[in-house]
């Protein structure tokens, strides 16, 4: 990884196989690389979700039958992982995007309470 590269963090989910095949975590680890190097994806690999928040989107990984769905947010510094999860429907599941609201809000707020003036910050206390 070249110190360019943006880290993953992963705010829930796995990819790993079983449940993926081998083939279909291969495609995901490798259009992950991508994202990480700073490429921008589009369709069919991915697409933008609005309706979650401003950045965010879906990679969209087809698999023996089952369609999976990585949801995540690039940021300036990190791409979060959102969710994963068996696509079952046309239409992302409610559930789905309220969560990762939920995620992404409580990520935000972890964040400000790191930078916010007197507190310690993360590196520290683990010292």
């Amino acid at each position: 990884m070249s110190p360019k590269d943006k880290p993953l963090s992963w705010l829930h989910g796995q990819v790993k196989t079983p449940p993926f095949s081998k083939a279909a975590r291969i495609e995901t680890g490798f259009l992950l690389r991508r994202l990480q190097q700073g490429e921008k994806l589009a369709m069919p690999q991915s697409r933008p979700m609005p309706s979650i928040a401003s950045g965010c989107h879906e990679l969209r990984i087809n698999d023996q039958g089952l369609t999976w769905r990585l949801m995540y947010r690039i940021d300036t510094d990190v791409i979060l992982i959102l969710a994963v999860f068996a696509k079952k429907t046309e239409k992302t599941p409610d559930d789905i995007i309220r969560t990762c609201r939920n995620r992404l809000r409580d990520y935000e707020d972890a964040s400000r309470k790191e930078k916010a003036p007197g507190s310690k910050r993360l590196e520290d206390r683990k010292r």
